[in-house]
Order: structure tokens, then C-alpha cells, then sequence
């Protein structure tokens, strides 16, 4: 079975006074931005099947929106462990994920999200986009990668390739 990774930032969030970094919302530019996200993905038939999103607000409103956009019911499940995970949080929450799911979206933070991104890379796809996503992830951009393994359980350095890096506007 191919296995497909899709790594996506939260959209672009509000910074309101007073408030918890966990609690922030999206910004308006953040709500313009996650349907965005959601219609890419659509277009490319790039459904998941399952999504993993932090506990933030910021990024349960951005999965709210692209889920909106996939026509299709994606289970989703909220994890507080995906808040501040960095990449071996991460790594480790990848390597639990059911062996008969195909396709799973992440949707998180940064740095954790790039991170992991680059981590997986084995530099053998287009190499304008991992320049991009290296030089910066930002806020509803997208990384697609083909994993080379088995089973999620071996999702590990250099075991995918960028298919694609979009920030779609």
C-alpha cells in the first residue's frame, strides 16, 4: 500500500490581548487562507484518512475549515500532544498510526511541522520545493510526501519524498 503524508500549518492566527497562546483563534486572514488549503487538496484528491490535529484553537478552526472544502467525512482526532510536539513527538505519533490508513493529514505548529517535513525529505523530489520549505513553512502551507515504508511504524529519516510544497493564496 502507498502511504501519503500531508503536513499541514495552521492558518494564520489572531495574537489578542490577554488571551493563552493554546486559546488563540484565527485571524481573518486565517479564515480566508484554511478554505484555501482545503480546496487544494480537493482538487488533487488528496483526501486523508484520517486528520491529527493539535488541541489549539487555531488549529481546530483551520481543520474545520478545510475539512468543509473536502467533501468527504474525514474522522479527525484532537491531540493534546500535537500542541508543542517537536519532531520526535511528532515521529512518535506517526509511528502509531493504523497500518490500513493510506493517507493522513497533520495539522500543527511550527517548528515541530517543518521540522518533520524536512526530516522525512530524501531530497529526491523537486528540489525548488524543499527549498521553499526549508527556507520557510508558513502559515497554511502544505507539504505532500510519498512514504517509502511498509508500515507507519517505520516512517523514519530520508523514508519520503516531497511530492509537493504549496501555500495556496
Amino acid at each position: 500500500m502507498s502511504r501519503r503524508l500531508l503536513l499541514l500549518r495552521h492558518a494564520k492566527s489572531d495574537w489578542p490581548v490577554g488571551v493563552p497562546d493554546h486559546q488563540r483563534p484565527l485571524a481573518d486572514r486565517g479564515r480566508r487562507q484554511a478554505p484555501l488549503a482545503g480546496r487544494w487538496l480537493a482538487e488533487r484528491d488528496l483526501v486523508p484518512d484520517l486528520a491529527l490535529v493539535s488541541s489549539a484553537v487555531r488549529t481546530q478552526q483551520t481543520w474545520d475549515l478545510v475539512r468543509a472544502e473536502l467533501d468527504a467525512d474525514v474522522p479527525a482526532l484532537v491531540e493534546d500532544a500535537l500542541y508543542d510536539a517537536g519532531l520526535t513527538g511528532m515521529l512518535d505519533r506517526l509511528h502509531a498510526v493504523p497500518d490500513d490508513l493510506a493517507t493522513v493529514l497533520v495539522v500543527g505548529h511550527n517548528p515541530g511541522t517543518e521540522s518533520l517535513a524536512a526530516f522525512l525529505d530524501d531530497g529526491t523530489g523537486p528540489a525548488d520545493d524543499r527549498a521553499r520549505m526549508i527556507g520557510k513553512y508558513p502559515t497554511s502551507a502544505i507539504a505532500v510526501l510519498t512514504l517509502v515504508v511498509d508500515t507507519w511504524a517505520d516512517v523514519d529519516r530520508d523514508t519520503a519524498r516531497l511530492e509537493a510544497f504549496v501555500v495556496p493564496r
